[in-house]
């Protein structure tokens, strides 16, 4: 039979790519207050770089490491890993969540800083809307409740329950990250100024 999932392992730095309930490109939040500024820049050495080093802006080249970790400490991605390179990518060109472009805007090469990203400015709140069911016989034959799937789309969904006697799964559709809250530690390793 034509399978619609296809297990997979989820590749982690796609983390920081935009999902479906990205946040916007707004400095308020859903309350309609200001969101708290980014923690300060410092350096390895704890200073911060000189007034007259270039600073990263909107539309700037940047190439950051990062460590992505949640409110109890555990490290859902990094790029510090071995054999990883700096993540690279254009501030506020929608690659990558608002959260994190707001982490590297202001800072300068060497400087680093830790960033509190709010669901709202990550992968939004967890809708039920996105909880679905679809018959077993079109998930992979060795699929069990936990497993993060892939449809034929690319979409990663996650088996919440298997069901022999309705013959049904329920999957979630939710971003993994949806409605958590995300810290990131980022470092400036390069920025090509915008022209």
């Amino acid at each position: 039979m034509n399978r619609i999932f296809q297990s997979s392992a989820v590749f982690l730095a796609a983390v920081l790519l935009l999902g479906a309930c990205g946040g916007s490109s707004s400095d308020v939040d859903s309350e309609g207050t200001t969101a708290p500024p980014a923690e300060p820049a410092t350096t390895e050495a704890g200073t911060a770089a000189p007034d007259d080093a270039p600073r990263v802006k909107d539309g700037d080249l940047v190439r950051v490491h990062y460590t992505g970790t949640l409110e109890d400490g555990s490290v859902f991605d990094s790029s510090r890993q071995a054999g990883r390179e700096p993540l690279e990518f254009t501030v506020a060109s929608g690659r990558v969540i608002k959260g994190f472009d707001d982490a590297v805007r202001g800072l300068a090469v060497g400087e680093s800083r830790v960033q509190r990203v709010e669901p709202v400015d990550g992968y939004g709140e967890s809708s039920p809307d996105l909880i679905i069911e679809v018959p077993i016989d079109q998930l992979p034959d060795s699929a069990v409740v936990g497993d993060q799937l892939s449809t034929d789309s690319g979409q990663t969904v996650v088996v919440l329950a298997i069901d022999t006697a309705t013959g049904l799964a329920q999957l979630d559709a939710n971003h993994p990250l949806a409605g958590k809250v995300m810290f990131f530690d980022v470092e400036l390793v390069e920025i090509v100024p915008a022209s």
